[in-house]
């Protein structure tokens, strides 16, 4: 039988209103580096490096749920983390919540 899984941490990355529509930032997070995008009246998160070269997928351009990697065009949807042309890569997604006017991110221990 599994153990039960501990309670999330949550960490406040930034303020509502900071990332515009169709953008994201990056945040260092519980020793990662966290990409959070605002799209559709919502927050994403997901892993910020781009697992071809390692650029930062924050400072991508997003369209309809996609983020495109500004080096070489590798796309992730942000939802799921999958990479749209091949789904059995991924980056790692991470919940994301808001708490009052605070956007707070969780990264859970990495599996071993």
């Amino acid at each position: 039988m599994d153990a039960p899984s501990p309670e999330l941490e949550y960490h406040t990355v930034c303020r509502v209103g900071e990332i515009p529509e169709g953008q994201g930032r990056a945040f260092p997070v519980a020793g990662r580096t966290v990409a959070v995008f605002y799209w559709e009246g919502r927050y994403w998160a997901i892993d910020d490096f781009c697992p071809h070269q390692g650029a930062s997928l924050a400072g991508g351009e997003v369209n309809d749920g996609v983020v495109a990697c500004p080096w070489h065009a590798w796309r992730f949807c942000i939802r799921e983390g999958t990479w749209c042309d091949n789904p059995k890569l991924r980056v790692d997604t991470f919940p994301v919540r808001v708490q009052g006017d605070e956007v707070q991110v969780a990264v859970p221990p990495r599996k071993s």
